[in-house]
């Protein structure tokens, strides 16, 4: 069967769209910091509200395997309005602590419905060539992460209030364009049974364990390299006395992680999800390694590195989902996404948190050295024998 020609795109723009949302918060951080009265470590509790309410989000949608049993499309849109939503209260003149926190965790939550769902989405219109579909879709989302700081690096982005509400009605648009264009996939099995102890089984399935570990390690490097870019590009600026943008270099850095999602999609068709997700999670559990050296390089040495890396980081993020998802029954597939989603992203709030305690005890330069952790972890698993 031939999927309609505008399905992907549609699907990909409204992942941009709604996946804006993720990093509104730490986009304008330095608002938020005056208006809550936090210090440094806004940066972490920012992203991490957000991490933890896409992981209650998530673990809620698995458990009642929501993308299984109702309309994928539908569950989409209204996440996209509740995310939106959400986000919108970060425009509060009244904004404290627990109502920041509060806000992102709403937004994480939802979250939850746009993501996995969106890959479900996928999923059942591409039975074959999923690596590729993923990889637009992964990159879109990427993409979308990035879009809030290059905002604030344009004049349209100059008041932070613009930035929240220009992410905000995109995701309303977004959510709306695949609701209308987008109808149920021609592979979807809609689960009728509601199963509450599928989670744990599905690990004993060989393919999805694997996957899902290497995701996890993959996972643990990604979200804490993204939030502390920002503070690394800082940081490299003072030592070289270089004027360097800080929010457009970082959004450069995130959007070519999107690239590389695509191209590594592309690549998979040829070579498979398996060796492409591997070489990149390769790749950048040795950049990470080397991190503490590019710090001491050029300025344009560094950003180059610092690029490449941004690019190394994602490119196995959607051979992943890819992998997850053939290794399972159609009828399940949107809860074993969503689950190893949950998962992968609870591990992200420790990376995270991990690397915001040890940036006030040790020098910024050595700060990346523990996120080797997950790329090792997952290379083993992807290398173990099936048994």
């Amino acid at each position: 069967m031939r999927t309609r020609p505008h399905i992907l795109p549609i699907i990909i723009l409204s992942q941009f769209a709604c996946t804006s949302l993720w990093f509104s918060g730490n986009a304008i951080v330095e608002e938020l910091t005056a208006k809550t009265g936090l210090g440094t470590e806004i940066i972490g509790y920012v992203l991490s509200s957000v991490q933890f309410g896409f992981i209650s989000g998530t673990l809620v949608f698995a458990l009642f395997m929501i993308a299984d049993r109702f309309s994928p499309s539908r569950v989409f849109l209204v996440c996209a309005i509740l995310a939106a939503l959400c986000n919108m209260a970060l425009l509060s003149d009244e904004l404290s602590k627990w109502s920041l926190l509060s806000a992102r965790f709403g937004t994480g939550f939802f979250l939850a419905g746009i993501y996995p769902v969106g890959m479900k989405i996928a999923a059942d219109y591409y039975e074959k060539g999923l690596g590729k579909a993923l990889g637009f879709l992964v990159g879109a989302l990427v993409s979308g992460t990035a879009l809030p700081y290059f905002l604030v690096g344009t004049p349209w982005g100059n008041h932070p209030d613009s930035v929240i509400k220009t992410v905000s009605t995109l995701a309303v648009f977004g959510g709306l364009l695949l609701w209308v264009f987008v109808p149920n996939g021609p592979f979807r099995m809609r689960s009728v049974k509601l199963q509450l102890q599928l989670g744990p089984s599905l690990f004993k399935i060989v393919g999805f364990r694997k996957a899902a570990f290497g995701y996890f390690g993959h996972m643990w490097e990604l979200y804490a390299f993204w939030a502390f870019t920002p503070l690394a590009i800082q940081y490299h600026a003072e030592m070289s006395s270089e004027n360097l943008s800080v929010p457009i270099w970082t959004g450069i850095i995130i959007a070519l992680g999107g690239l590389s999602c695509i191209l590594g999609g592309i690549r998979s068709q040829k070579i498979g999800s398996h060796k492409v997700a591997f070489r990149a999670l390769l790749l950048s559990g040795t950049f990470c390694l080397l991190s503490p050296l590019l710090f001491h390089l050029p300025s344009y040495l560094f950003l180059i590195g610092w690029c490449l890396w941004g690019m190394a980081v994602t490119a196995d993020s959607p051979q992943f989902s890819s992998l997850v998802a053939g290794a399972l029954p159609p009828e399940v597939k949107g809860t074993g996404l969503t689950l190893v989603n949950c998962i992968g992203f609870g591990l992200t709030i420790v990376s995270i948190q991990l690397l915001t305690y040890f940036s006030e005890k040790i020098a910024l330069q050595y700060l990346f050295l523990p996120l080797l952790i997950g790329p090792v972890i997952g290379l083993w698993h992807l290398s173990k024998k099936s048994s």
